[in-house]
């Protein structure tokens, strides 16, 4: 089996955005090990316009060129990291959309959570664990959430994230463990599948 390949989303489109903060360092800590490949795909590099397909891409193609680019990158990917905001109590409606743009990329691939806001983005973590099981995704149990005094010294420009990063660097390893496990248990299982659709 080939090395499975992890997306690390950037899930705020915001210019003033801290998502792509966290996102490089949770990127970095992949890319360090020797068992995966890992890639940052960032939400604002694609021009999605509100979801107003007829259907979803399980049901019928996408009639829009840009959802179609989304989709096609996606699907690159063997399992996912999601970076995302909590904004009043749930994720970013830029996210929601590309979500609600790409049902097939993800059913039946791992995706893990790295959040921040005010109580650490659990919020939001908690809306993306329900969304993710209706696409028929995996989602680990284990997140980091970036909340508290180190958030909010960052948010406030007391500190740099640099300066405060370091404090979550013990929960990487649960965290990419469990992501590896389930990407190369569901890859494994989706390659026997279609190894088994070919032979009949």
């Amino acid at each position: 089996m080939s090395k499975p390949k992890i997306a690390v989303i950037i899930g705020s489109v915001r210019p003033t955005r801290f998502g792509d903060k966290p996102a490089q360092w949770i990127a970095d800590h992949a890319k360090a090990r020797n068992d995966i490949d890992v890639e940052i795909v960032d939400l604002a590099d694609y021009k999605l316009p509100l979801f107003d397909a007829a259907a979803s891409d399980a049901w019928m193609p996408t009639p829009n060129p840009e959802a179609a680019r989304w989709q096609a990158k996606l699907k690159e990917f063997d399992g996912y990291i999601v970076v995302s905001a909590e904004y009043n109590r749930s994720i970013p409606g830029a996210l929601k959309n590309a979500i609600d743009w790409a049902y097939t990329p993800f059913v039946r691939k791992a995706v893990a959570f790295v959040a921040y806001g005010s109580v650490g983005g659990a919020r939001a973590v908690e809306h993306l664990r329900t969304v993710f099981n209706e696409l028929q995704a995996a989602p680990v149990r284990q997140s980091i959430h970036i909340g508290g005094s180190e958030f909010f010294s960052v948010f406030m420009g007391q500190k740099s994230w640099d300066d405060v990063k370091a404090s979550f660097d013990p929960f990487v390893p649960d965290l990419l463990d469990n992501l590896v496990w389930w990407t190369s248990a569901t890859k494994a299982a989706r390659e026997e599948d279609q190894a088994q659709a070919e032979a009949a």
